[in-house]
């Protein structure tokens, strides 16, 4: 069974059998595949340790984007988070519930945010410490411009928090570039190809060491996990970890570098997301977004118009030939999403768009006309 979903994402078979093992992770044995991701992952994120620290959690990446928030902000500080949709709603609710004060700036659904609107909406509010950024929407399947909303963030003289669960190890970053920027959140089970219950936060070394105390969470301390790595070592998990996820997600990283890593990752999802998108449009369907907006991450597709359409009936359908597709939706409008990324080849996605057809076809829907 493939699955075409945001995440968790189809892995290979190596990524799975590493997890079938049993681990001490306070063994000596364990403690140097720690130290190896943390410092792979850093590369990734186009940085070093004298810069920044990569910082484990156990959980999904909301639980790391919690941990940024209540590490990097003050309590009750005022932050900006730009509404680009589902996943900047749900940093918005984290945010409040932690006590923050947000303001948000309006996007459109099917637009990116934009780096001018930003800057002027800090410039005119400096209660404002922090701007929090969304990589790629998930939830519409937009990639904003977040190097360049940083740098307009930097501009205005404030910090910055990047949820990049779903862009990092495919979409372009470079930390060394990018001094303004905290805490840079994801996760193992997106394009990096790994299994869920993994999170991190890349942190800024400096910032890690002005926020000591700030969190009011022993749990998502940020800050707190930082001085545990320098007092117990880098191979140290603070509290129990995930300990077969990170056998798998070193061996997810192993492939990952064979691929050929960011470059190759990006392209493969981006050919993945054009055979997808292609094949929509020959089946009479019309993907939520133009094309020239279309990220490589996930496609939405309009619902088609007709009576016998059912969501759960076509997520049934695509499943019974092999495809897992999402059985919810985030856009306004009624839609299917498809994921592009995992471990899914360009030739597995034209054996979906093909097994989309025929599930339309048994439906009855034929070439319908999209929503």
């Amino acid at each position: 069974m493939k699955l075409l979903i945001p995440g968790p994402v189809s892995t290979q078979a190596a990524v799975r059998a590493a997890a079938a093992l049993d681990y001490a992770p306070w063994d000596n044995d364990f403690r140097p595949l720690n130290v190896d991701i943390r410092a792979r992952v850093l590369g990734v994120a186009g940085t070093d340790d004298t810069m920044h620290a990569t910082l484990p959690l156990q959980g999904c990446g909301h639980f790391a984007m919690e941990a940024a928030l209540r590490t990097f902000v003050p309590h009750g500080g005022r932050i900006l988070i730009p509404a680009t949709g589902a996943y900047a709603d749900r940093a918005i609710r984290l945010a409040r519930e932690i006590g923050c004060d947000v303001a948000t700036l309006p996007v459109g659904e099917t637009e990116r945010a934009d780096p001018a609107a930003l800057e002027a909406a800090l410039l005119a509010d400096p209660t404002i410490s922090h701007a929090v950024l969304v990589y790629s929407e998930t939830g519409s399947g937009i990639i904003h411009d977040v190097p360049a909303l940083a740098q307009a963030a930097a501009r205005a003289g404030r910090r910055v928090i990047v949820d990049a669960v779903s862009a990092f190890g495919a979409l372009p970053l470079s930390l060394r570039d990018l001094p303004m920027v905290d805490g840079v959140v994801f996760t193992a089970n997106k394009c990096l190809e790994g299994l869920p219950g993994l999170a991190f936060v890349i942190g800024h070394i400096g910032r890690l060491v002005e926020c000591q105390g700030r969190a009011g969470s022993w749990s998502f301390d940020l800050a707190d996990i930082y001085q545990h790595a320098l007092r117990v070592g880098w191979g140290s998990f603070r509290f129990t970890p995930p300990a077969q996820v990170m056998a798998a997600f070193q061996v997810a990283l192993d492939l990952y570098q064979a691929e050929g890593g960011q470059p190759a990752r990006l392209a493969r999802y981006t050919e993945n997301m054009g055979i997808l998108y292609d094949g929509m449009r020959a089946l009479g369907l019309r993907p939520y977004l133009p094309e020239a907006m279309q990220g490589p991450i996930v496609v939405n597709i309009h619902a088609p118009e007709h009576a016998a359409w059912s969501l759960q009936g076509f997520v049934d359908g695509v499943k019974s030939r092999g495809f897992v597709v999402s059985n919810f939706y985030n856009t306004k409008q009624p839609s299917f999403r498809v994921g592009c990324i995992g471990a899914i080849s360009p030739a597995d996605m034209r054996d979906a768009v093909a097994a989309m057809g025929a599930t339309l076809a048994e439906m009855g829907i034929g070439q319908a006309k999209a929503a």
